[in-house]
């Protein structure tokens, strides 16, 4: 069974910066797609990043796109989540995500995709 579990997560100003940083037990992310999702509260969990493990292609939301970057790190076997300028919209709580199979950019957002999720990890941007 794969765990997931996030770290790195925490308080921080406008225009600051946190690195997230999701770990799994049981497999390596070799063959699947790993995402990072956000949930605020009152609204649905959304897609923020992906990335396909083997490719190493990537997938960013609009409202990320230039400030957060998805990364692999094949000697830990993790995914990190580099955000910067944060902003308080980003306020939420992330949860890291993996599929077993591969899935196209269409069924990203599908939260049903995705065979294992993180237990989740608080960001707060606030001044």
């Amino acid at each position: 069974q794969v765990q997931l579990v996030e770290s790195g997560g925490g308080s921080v100003r406008p225009g600051g910066s946190l690195r997230l940083s999701c770990s799994a037990s049981g497999r390596t992310f070799n063959s699947s797609v790993l995402a990072w999702f956000r949930r605020t509260p009152g609204k649905a969990r959304e897609l923020v990043a992906a990335k396909w493990w083997l490719s190493g292609n990537t997938h960013y939301a609009d409202a990320v796109k230039g400030r957060f970057t998805i990364s692999k790190d094949d000697v830990k076997n993790t995914v990190d989540l580099h955000m910067i300028n944060l902003q308080p919209d980003d306020t939420a709580v992330y949860y890291c995500a993996a599929s077993k199979r591969w899935i196209g950019v269409i069924e990203l957002v599908r939260e049903p995709e995705y065979d294992y999720w993180g237990q989740g990890i608080q960001v707060t941007v606030s001044s």
